[in-house]
């Protein structure tokens, strides 16, 4: 069945949207594809929101998204917790908050020191097109230096129990050996989470951390946080289900788990023997590996803001871009899926805001 975008397309000729053109003028790969791959009312069996699911959709959500330089994925185990995830007092994002107050990191304004060469390096958008006026809700990662922290559904891959393992983006990172203290989140700071810090990471003497490359082609994080909205605790475990259904139907893995890296990744970059600019190569090179992977890990996560836009769903790619969505339904995964994480191509309806979306000269997300 044609949704009714596409029989528009159809019959009168296919014409974009402003939005969609402007997207483009910034050099944002996009597609036209209806973001709803399935009938209204659906006839491919994709399971329903509640009847009194209520959703914002009148509100401009381009733009609901605060600019970040990182974003950190703490290991928990759940699928839901306090309602501010920092009140659990002895918690890494506890612990990691303290360090980030004291140290007067979390500032808003625009972080101006330079980036070590492993840092992502989007470049500039080109000029946007006559008429067509810049982007709102599309940042970088030197945009900022907040850092915004998650907790998340995946358990920690240490076999210490105060030990958890921590996913960083845009870097696709995953650093394990984190320790569940002040201590912990200093060390963790100052080794992958520091705006000063590059992508290459600062490897500390006597420091136990250990860091890989994601062994993934895309990290999906769904926000879950029931105690903050209960529309969020409706809707992540159905998308998840049915992005689960999908992309094995596209024969690709979906795991909710993170695996050891080292399964994929050998050794920890840490234990690398190598020169500075070998690292960086080193880096480059796993992450082609994860992009050409077919292999998708999808987490729960804890209150990512804009719960009036459920589901909210992000997207990392190795390529060091976040995909924003919202209004997100088990109706619209499919083409998520196919345009988006297969083809690397942004659905403008659903878009919240994006980091590191600028590649020009690029066809998709997934090109380097």
């Amino acid at each position: 069945m044609y949704g009714f975008k596409a029989l528009q397309s159809i019959v009168f000729g296919h014409q974009e949207d402003p939005l969609c053109r402007s997207l483009r003028a910034s050099a944002v790969p996009v597609s036209t594809a209806d973001c709803r791959a399935c009938a209204d009312p659906c006839d491919l069996g994709h399971e329903a929101y509640p009847r009194r699911f209520d959703i914002d959709m009148d509100t401009n959500m381009l733009g609901s998204v605060k600019p970040y330089h990182r974003q950190i994925v703490i290991s928990t185990g759940k699928s839901d917790w306090e309602r501010d995830i920092t009140d659990d007092k002895d918690s890494l994002a506890a612990a990691i908050c303290e360090i980030t107050s004291s140290n007067n990191h979390n500032h808003n304004h625009r972080h101006t020191s330079p980036s070590t060469p492993s840092s992502p390096k989007p470049s500039s958008p080109p000029p946007s097109g006559k008429g067509v006026r810049p982007v709102t809700g599309l940042f970088h990662t030197s945009d900022s230096s907040r850092t915004s922290v998650l907790n998340g559904s995946h358990r920690t891959v240490c076999d210490e129990d105060n030990h958890e393992t921590v996913l960083v983006f845009p870097d696709f990172k995953v650093v394990t050996e984190v320790q569940r203290s002040v201590q912990g989140a200093h060390d963790l700071w100052e080794s992958a989470v520091d705006p000063v810090v590059g992508r290459d990471g600062l490897y500390l003497e006597k420091s136990i951390l250990k860091t890989w490359i994601l062994p993934y082609s895309c990290v999906i994080l769904l926000c879950s946080h029931k105690k903050r909205d209960n529309r969020c605790g409706i809707a992540a475990p159905k998308l998840e289900h049915a992005l689960i259904k999908s992309l094995e139907a596209h024969g690709w893995d979906a795991d909710t788990q993170v695996e050891h890296p080292s399964l994929t990744m050998g050794l920890p970059l840490e234990d690398l023997n190598v020169t500075p600019e070998e690292r960086d190569e080193n880096i480059a090179e796993q992450l082609k590996q994860s992009a050409e992977s077919k292999r998708a890990l999808i987490v729960k996560v804890s209150h990512v803001g804009g719960h009036k836009y459920a589901g909210n769903c992000i997207i990392y790619t190795p390529s060091g871009s976040g995909i924003w969505y919202g209004r997100v339904t088990p109706h619209d995964v499919d083409s998520i899926v196919t345009n988006t994480i297969i083809n690397g191509l942004v659905l403008p309806p659903l878009l919240r805001g994006g980091l590191n979306l600028e590649r020009p000269n690029c066809q998709s997300l997934n090109d380097w």
